[in-house]
């Protein structure tokens, strides 16, 4: 390949979730270390309104605007590809480009929640010269009428370990709870409870994380008469990271799960996960399941009960050796190695 361009590919980041910045960040990382001149551009966060077809609206708009005056700084030198990433930030692209998603809104817009954002994506992935999908589930959601052919490569989120990890586990049990309708923190809730009435002399605590005491109230979710369960809120990455390093398991009961970094990290940190079945392109859920499927199942109760009182020897180096596909060192030569020769072509 020749010496790169001054810009060679331009990421139009939607960045409205902790999970999409990471994303974008990684690529943008993976892009620059196979020498490649990249821009990233970054959507400004709309005012908050109440339903998610408004919310959509409002992102689709600023990534659009933020896309359009780059483009416009780059009169002249245009990039050789421009990444969007989601189907929202690409719905009123001012030019066409590749989509990466973790899910689409065929499946995670259902009903009237996505009433014009459906079939503007479906015109929008049969647009796109290359899909990159976080996961084989999501490219498995893509709606019948937009197929993606040979168009598609599956380009993970990288997780990685994030430091040593504690010989002397303290922490029973932590849950990410942030958006605690759709990570079924109510059902977490009430498993533990059920679970600790079994074992009332155990003593064991669950570390609720992501959300604080009045969000999950404003939230709808009782925590009056559930022993064991203390609030942590919104964490910084290095110290959320830090306690899934000192916990057993991590649980989870989400409704549906468009990916799953928690989870993953978790697991690259030698938590146990037990969690329920989800609708969605939910990359974890395999891997669980393989290694123990006592951990994965509607029983929540039951999960959290054989992770606590029998778990199985080996599961964290199993689980670090399922997360191969998923570490930095296999994105980066993804990257350099299929993703380059096409994007760039």
């Amino acid at each position: 390949m020749g010496p790169a361009l001054a810009v060679d590919v331009m990421i139009v980041s939607l960045g409205s979730t902790a999970g999409l910045r990471r994303a974008d960040e990684q690529l943008e990382a993976s892009l620059r270390a196979a020498g490649v001149g990249v821009l990233a551009v970054r959507a400004s966060p709309p005012a908050q309104v109440r339903t998610l077809m408004l919310t959509d609206l409002a992102w689709a708009r600023a990534a659009r605007a933020a896309a359009s005056r780059a483009l416009a700084t780059l009169d002249g030198a245009p990039p050789r590809a421009i990444v969007y990433s989601s189907t929202t930030a690409a719905l009123l692209w001012p030019r066409p480009g590749v989509i990466r998603f973790d899910s689409p809104s065929a499946g995670n817009r259902p009903g009237r929640h996505g009433l014009w954002q459906r079939p503007l994506e479906r015109l929008r992935l049969r647009q796109a010269p290359l899909l990159l999908p976080w996961s084989e589930g999501a490219l498995g959601e893509l709606p019948a009428r937009a197929p993606a052919g040979d168009r598609a490569l599956v380009l993970p989120v990288a997780v990685e370990p994030s430091g040593d990890r504690q010989a002397e586990r303290d922490i029973a049990a932590v849950t990410y709870a942030a958006n605690p309708a759709k990570k079924g923190l109510d059902r977490v809730l009430g498993a533990w409870r059920r679970m600790r009435a079994e074992r009332p002399s155990a003593g064991e605590e669950l570390l609720v994380a992501g959300a604080s005491s009045e969000e999950l109230k404003r939230a709808g979710v009782q925590l009056d008469g559930v022993q064991g369960v203390r609030i942590l809120g919104a964490l910084p990455p290095q110290e959320y990271r830090s306690l899934l390093r000192r916990a057993r398991v991590f649980v989870c009961a989400p409704r549906r799960e468009d990916y799953g970094i928690s989870q993953l990290e978790a697991l690259a940190d030698g938590c146990m996960l037990v969690t329920t079945p989800a609708p969605g392109p939910y990359a974890a859920l395999p891997i669980a399941r393989a290694i123990d499927e006592r951990l994965v199942g509607e029983d929540l109760t039951a999960g959290l009960r054989a992770a606590l009182e029998e778990p199985l020897h080996g599961y964290a180096p199993r689980a670090l050796a399922a997360l191969a596909p998923f570490r930095r060192e296999a994105l980066d030569r993804l990257v350099a190695e299929r993703l380059l020769p096409r994007l760039l072509a």
